[in-house]
């Protein structure tokens, strides 16, 4: 690892803006320039370019504070509203009235390696411009640093230690990005509780309209506004740009979503409040998280940015030697398509921990997590090679454990009487396989903080080293919300204190994330997002997982529960007639385009036991990384991606496409030129197609080399899996070469 800095007053180029100079930072291969100045009034104001063309045009940089954030103010202040006199308000914020004290410049360049990742090495190199401002008429001092990397740009408010600025509320932060034109865009609603939603695409000034049809029913949601979006988003410019907006390393303050103005063009950042509206509670010194931009004129760029994850803080756990990827089998899609329950029985109509007796009540026959069966789901994990077993619905409670605003609903530790804890753990562990522990909270979060260290001692002593976390439902305590400061910092809580149990989290329903998997690599998965499960929920649309990389994998692995074979989930529960969009072929190739180190065989069993060719693939496949090359790119149609395993190699080729379906052309130029392979090619057949003919699917091998090229058919919503192992002169004899 070779780090590189050096630090300098700014003394770099002028421009004149009216009256006001402004500064200029260029990115260390030069395509991108940033430019930051103080407008007439004192309003702090940046740009940014690439290769000469606008990505950001000037925009304004600020806080809105509420007018009791003073010097004097303290926590026990922060409930009390705020003066409703504008111009008060005005004159606290910290949003004009600047002059610039200071400036410097620095350059760092370090390679650093991941604990999991899509490479081994990541390089973390970027030139930095940090600017002082002092607000004249209040005596406070803001500092606002900008890193400017070769794939875009980070930036970020820093508040120092100061007498004029201790604590403060922030009502709003006034963060702009002013677009260049009306771009192509592929977002979701903007909304403080969910991001269960399909991608709409459209130009910005068609969110408008397409709003109220975008908005589609979920368990917990609040939209805010007809032009709202969540990040990341992505967009593409008519002159050939990719951007995406997104932030990193959000910490200790509220998740950040765009609002649009249309008629300008002009998207500002807007907080998800707490129960009193209010949108932040801070205590210099502190800062907020990055803003970030990500641009190139080739989409393959935005997928191999590691500008996220740079922006975080190193990794804080000393040993990490417990933090494995995990390929795991579980007892949860039977009840996500209605064939199975969560719940034991349907003779409890009320249920009350410590109190609800289920030895009296009748079993209703369909719960999914009974040892028996859950054994058969251990014994085909070992068989397979899988490392874990997830259950859902093991502990009491579920029968009436959502919506009814229930603060004490589980307690993480109490079986049902149909599940052996311990002769499960005796049961595993001698297969060796894990179990994957289950802690749906039903969004009652002070229920979970209450439970939480007797949950993760419960884990340790049966054997479980992961979690998958749920918080499905309106938040407890009542009026917060999922992306509000208040839930980050619980998400943040229960990530490190999983980290003193030595516990890996995959958790649900959370707040997007934002990198800080580099600082917790425990953090091994979340969902924050619409996963597979809604394929058994009425279908997700056929592009979906040709965006899903440029938007929500932007900040960090998803848990999107792919490798479904049988599409007519009426074939598993008569009463759903939900039809998966997808081919077999396609849901192969996500296990290489949907990066994770926590992957889910989501299927059934016997629906893999139909198909063990097709399965071989889901087996061979690798969940940790030495290489990722992105071969295809364009989002909302088509992506293609190699990559080599961890410690091998071996490589694994994923290609997913829209419902237009295409043909794909790519070459193996990144193989060793000195050895021979042999690639099994998992493709649809040519008369395969999403909705018609889903599991149609072609398995051959052939010899390729460093020189082959592969044009390969993809149906509508289809794809490819390719497996590449290197191979001996004599272990080609009767295969064709590509």
């Amino acid at each position: 690892m070779k780090k590189i800095i050096s630090i300098s007053i700014f003394i770099g180029f002028y421009l004149i803006f009216g009256t006001v100079k402004a500064q200029e930072l260029k990115s260390p291969n030069g395509n991108l320039t940033l430019k930051f100045y103080l407008q007439g009034n004192g309003v702090p104001t940046y740009s940014l370019t690439y290769k000469g063309k606008d990505v950001i045009k000037p925009s304004k940089l600020g806080l809105e504070l509420k007018d009791n954030s003073d010097s004097h103010t303290d926590f026990n202040d922060f409930s009390i509203k705020g003066n409703t006199d504008s111009q008060k308000e005005d004159k606290v914020s910290l949003l004009d009235g600047f002059q610039l004290t200071n400036s410097n410049t620095s350059s760092f360049d370090e390679t650093w390696q991941p604990v999991w990742g899509e490479v081994k090495e990541i390089r973390n190199h970027y030139n930095e411009l940090a600017v002082t401002l002092n607000q004249q008429s209040t005596d406070r001092h803001i500092l606002i640093r900008f890193r400017l990397f070769d794939d875009g740009l980070g930036f970020r408010y820093e508040f120092p230690e100061q007498k004029n600025l201790i604590y403060f509320v922030i009502k709003e932060e006034r963060t702009q990005f002013a677009m260049a034109g009306d771009h192509k865009a592929f977002w979701i609603p903007g909304d403080y509780d969910t991001q269960e939603y399909d991608y709409t695409t459209s130009k910005l000034s068609e969110i408008r309209g397409l709003m109220s049809k975008a908005i589609t029913p979920n368990s917990s949601q609040t939209p805010f506004s007809p032009t709202g979006v969540q990040t990341a988003l992505m967009m593409k410019t008519n002159d050939g740009l990719y951007i995406n907006l997104h932030e990193a390393a959000l910490i200790n303050y509220a998740c950040m979503h765009l609002n649009l103005d249309d008629k300008n063009m002009v998207f500002e950042s807007w907080l998800t409040p707490d129960a009193q509206g209010n949108k932040g509670y801070m205590q210099a010194p502190c800062n907020t998280p990055w803003r970030t931009v990500i641009v190139s004129d080739d989409a393959r760029d935005v997928l191999a940015s590691h500008i996220t994850l740079n922006l975080n803080e190193p990794c804080k756990i000393e040993d990490t030697s417990w933090i494995k990827p995990v390929k795991y089998v579980g007892v949860w899609w039977e009840m996500i398509t209605g064939k199975s329950t969560w719940a034991y029985t349907d003779d409890v109509y009320s249920v009350q921990l410590g109190v609800t007796d289920y030895s009296k009540t009748k079993p209703n026959g369909k719960h999914g997590a009974n040892t028996a069966h859950v054994k058969e789901y251990i014994d085909f994990a070992a068989e397979h090679g899988f490392d874990a077993v997830l259950v859902e619905g093991w502990n009491v409670g579920w029968e009436d454990w959502f919506g009814k605003s229930k603060d004490y609903v589980f307690d993480f530790v109490t079986p049902y009487p149909d599940f052996d804890v311990k002769g499960l753990h005796d049961y595993a562990k001698s297969k060796g396989i894990k179990l994957m522990m289950h802690h749906e909270t039903s969004a009652s979060v002070r229920n979970y903080e209450r439970h939480m260290d007797q949950a993760y001692k419960f884990m340790v002593d049966n054997g479980y080293n992961s979690v998958k976390s749920g918080y499905v439902g309106d938040i407890i305590p009542r009026g917060e919300y999922h992306y509000g400061q208040w839930m980050v910092n619980h998400y943040q809580y229960a990530l490190e204190k999983a980290a003193d149990y030595k516990i890996m989290v995959n958790a649900h329903e959370a707040v997007r994330p934002t990198g800080v998997c580099r600082t917790y690599p425990n953090l091994i998965g979340n969902e924050s997002a619409r996963g597979t499960e809604y394929q058994a929920f009425g279908g997700s649309k056929p592009n979906h997982v040709t965006i899903l990389p440029f938007t929500r994998l932007i900040g960090g692995p998803m848990d999107y529960t792919p490798g479904i074979f049988q599409m007519d989930v009426s074939k598993i529960n008569p009463d759903n007639h939900s039809h998966v969009n997808s081919t077999l072929a396609n849901q192969l190739a996500l296990y290489v385009t949907m990066y994770s180190p926590l992957q889910m065989a989501a299927d059934l069993i016997e629906n893999y036991k139909q198909h063990l060719d097709a399965f071989q693939f889901i087996k061979d496949v690798a969940i940790d990384w030495d290489e990722s090359k992105i071969l295809e790119a364009e989002p909302g149609e088509y992506i293609t991606i190699a990559r080599k395993a961890k410690g091998s190699n071996d490589w694994f080729i994923g290609s997913v496409c829209d419902e237009n379906g295409r043909t794909s052309t790519i070459t193996f130029d990144y193989l060793d030129p000195a050895k021979t392979y042999i690639a099994t090619i998992y493709s649809d057949a040519k008369d395969a197609h999403y909705k018609t003919n889903p599991q149609a699917y072609t398995i051959r091998k052939v010899v390729i080399s460093n020189k082959s090229k592969l044009s390969q058919f993809c149906a509508p919503a289809g794809g490819y899996a390719i497996s590449i192992v290197e191979v001996s002169k004599n272990d080609i004899k009767g295969l064709k070469k590509l």
